[in-house]
């Protein structure tokens, strides 16, 4: 079984985060949540936007990145609109850890400066910021996903009323 892991330092936006956690949960990726949050797991907008899901979720937080570091070991990828390297063109290894940063400051720089070979960037035009965090993850998800022809994940879907064979 592949495992692939999602990494958010310090997110602050509920909708994001239950946005991320429905992804998590229907692609079967880990989910990592390093403190300080700004907000708490009940809000409302976070129900609204994948609460549901938490309990399909292999969730685990953390007091740090120190406290992650220490706790976890494997292949790390921080997606940055500081980064020079496509994620696109990397090969994603079994086991690896994908981060992302809050939404208004991003991963902290000290830390994509002792990574620079490991800073990816989604491409954009120039006057965008950046995209909503959560559209970020899920390209990055399934980016990883489809290299390893994702596993596990149901590939083919079905119609209520009719049946796929009887369509020209």
């Amino acid at each position: 079984m592949s495992e692939l892991n999602i990494v958010l330092v310090n997110p602050e936006i509920p909708q994001n985060t239950g946005n991320i956690a429905r992804t998590c949960a229907a692609t079967g990726a880990r989910l990592h949540i390093i403190l300080p949050m700004g907000f708490a797991i009940d809000d409302k907008k976070l129900k609204r936007a994948g609460l549901d899901y938490w309990h399909h979720l292999d969730l685990t937080y953390y007091d740090s990145l120190d406290d992650f570091f220490k706790k976890n070991d494997g292949s790390y990828y921080y997606f940055t609109t500081k980064g020079e390297n496509l994620y696109s063109d990397v090969e994603y290894p079994d086991k690896c850890y994908l981060f992302f940063g809050r939404e208004t400051k991003g991963l902290p720089e000290d830390l994509l400066f002792k990574n620079k070979k490991n800073c990816v960037r989604l491409p954009m035009r120039g006057p965008i910021r950046s995209l909503n965090l959560s559209n970020s993850v899920a390209i990055g998800v399934y980016e990883v996903l489809r290299q390893w022809n994702f596993p596990e994940l149901k590939n083919k879907g079905s119609l209520t009323q009719f049946n796929w064979e009887d369509a020209e």
